[in-house]
């Protein structure tokens, strides 16, 4: 019978495997990591930054770092939680974010790991940026204001559906989505309603037509269970158990 291999994360032991992550291993075990970007279905690469975590003083993405045994990390202390919430301050200014107004509202994954590290303003001062909405498609809809640039459709059209709709374009500031058609219309592209790259966005970047606010408050995703128990849903399908829950969310 082969040796258990543990690394401590907030002073508890977590399993792992050969290969895994460390978010791999957390997810397994129930533990909560906020995230955006990440995803179990698809090669992790760490866009995003708020899954950081801190390892012999260095902060490093809990996404892409192997576990390895013996390793005490770090997902929770003040400092850790502050970095956070500057990332998501900053991904809140970059794009407008009125989430009162989003179809998403309740259901999106930026506004719940801002609820989650107690993320209660914007901090910086808001870009406010001039994006257009592409609407040429009969049943999709895309908000360039509120793509966060995690690269999930991009993966998931690529990797799933094997169409390459989605590309990132550009860099820094002026990185944005770009469709592959010959207008660049996301219409004129191949993109289908039943495509993984559809599903997958954890904002309200990519909305069906004709549905939304479908749901009324109070029975939204993220209105009855916080998302330190529901994480996401691809999550939960690939560990085939909930995430513990985490008390500051009750």
């Amino acid at each position: 019978m082969s040796k258990s291999v543990t690394f401590k994360l907030d002073g508890k032991s977590i399993s792992f495997q050969p290969g895994d992550t460390v978010m791999d291993a957390a997810l397994r075990a129930g533990e909560y990591i906020p995230h955006l970007c990440h995803n179990p279905e698809f090669k992790p690469h760490g866009s995003c930054r708020v899954c950081i975590v801190a390892l012999n003083g260095r902060h490093l993405s809990a996404c892409t770092l192997p576990a390895a045994e013996d390793m005490d990390i770090d997902n929770s202390s003040d400092a850790i939680v502050e970095q956070r919430r500057k990332l998501l301050q900053m991904l809140f200014v970059e794009g407008n974010h009125i989430c009162p107004a989003c179809e998403k509202s309740g259901a999106c994954q930026l506004q719940a790991v801002a609820y989650y590290t107690r993320m209660l303003s914007p901090h910086f001062t808001h870009f406010f940026p001039r994006r257009a909405i592409d609407a040429s498609h009969p049943d999709i809809i895309f908000y360039f204001n509120r793509c966060i640039l995690c690269g999930l459709c991009e993966r998931a059209s690529r990797e799933v559906d094997g169409k390459d709709v989605f590309s990132i374009s550009g860099r820094g500031i002026n990185s944005r989505i770009v469709f592959n058609s010959a207008t660049g219309k996301l219409g004129d592209s191949q993109l289908a309603i039943t495509d993984k790259a559809v599903s997958v966005c954890p904002v309200g970047a990519i909305l069906h037509k004709h549905q939304g606010y479908d749901k009324p408050i109070g029975e939204r995703l993220y209105d009855t269970r916080p998302i330190s128990v529901v994480g996401d849903v691809a999550a939960n399908l690939a560990t085939g158990q909930p995430h513990k829950s985490d008390e500051r969310n009750e």
